[in-house]
């Protein structure tokens, strides 16, 4: 577990006098989102991941095998930590943004993997300290359910097709079951379609709530370039 420090535990106190009343009162009240987004970084992984699946299989092509894993959350992840991850998102992903609605934009990438509830586990290289992959999530509200949302999921290229990510995926669905959501969730480019057969292989089904393609007035039909995945999850 990441030694979350003096500085960090400041942090998680300074952000918990600063929740909204409407959060505060649905922590009071027991709800699922609020309570468990109200847990430092080592009280929610000591609480639900427990035992988790991330022991990958590592073929035998020469890498030492991964030993060093990190969990941390927002206010845990260390700058460097912080740059090494979103430099593997701009390294697999880049070209699938800038094709995209959205759009890439480094700065606006990194905003969003600080946002105060997301989570992070991260496997190391154990020779280099660099990071092979990593998995964010956050503990949510989607369209009235209860979910985990996985925001990133990427692997540094000599790290590909060895495990990895197979047992990133199944901790997030060990992780959700533990905390009781209703489904995990994602978003993928549709011209990734490597990784989208990869999700249906793993049980992911397109959602309800993904979006449909539009005919514009002109008569044209306009297809969004992504698409949001789930996996529901027996209670």
């Amino acid at each position: 577990m990441a030694d979350s420090g003096d500085s960090n535990n400041n942090t998680n106190q300074t952000s918990r006098r600063l929740r909204s009343k409407a959060q505060e009162k649905a922590i009071t009240q027991g709800k699922l989102v609020e309570t468990t987004n109200s847990l430092t970084c080592v009280e929610f992984f000591d609480k639900f991941a427990l035992e988790l699946p991330l022991t990958p299989q590592v073929k035998n092509t020469g890498n030492a095998l991964i030993v060093d894993r990190a969990f941390e959350d927002a206010s845990t992840i260390s700058k460097h930590v912080h740059e090494k991850c979103l430099d593997l998102i701009e390294q697999t992903s880049a070209h699938d943004y800038r094709n995209s609605e959205t759009g890439w934009s480094r700065s606006k990438k990194k905003k969003e993997m600080k946002l105060p509830d997301m989570k992070y586990i991260i496997f190391k290289d154990e020779r280099s300290e660099d990071v092979a992959g990593f998995v964010s999530f956050m503990v949510t509200y989607e369209d009235g359910f209860e979910v985990i949302y996985v925001y990133e999921i990427h692997l540094a290229a000599e790290w590909q097709a060895q495990g990895l990510g197979k047992s990133l995926m199944l901790a997030m669905e060990a992780i959700s079951k533990n905390v009781g959501v209703e489904k995990v969730m994602l978003t993928v480019f549709k011209s990734n379609h490597r990784a989208v057969d990869w999700y249906r292989k793993l049980g992911y089904v397109e959602d309800e709530f993904s979006p449909q393609a539009r005919k514009l007035r002109n008569g044209t039909v306009k297809e969004s370039t992504y698409i949001i995945l789930s996996k529901a999850l027996k209670k």
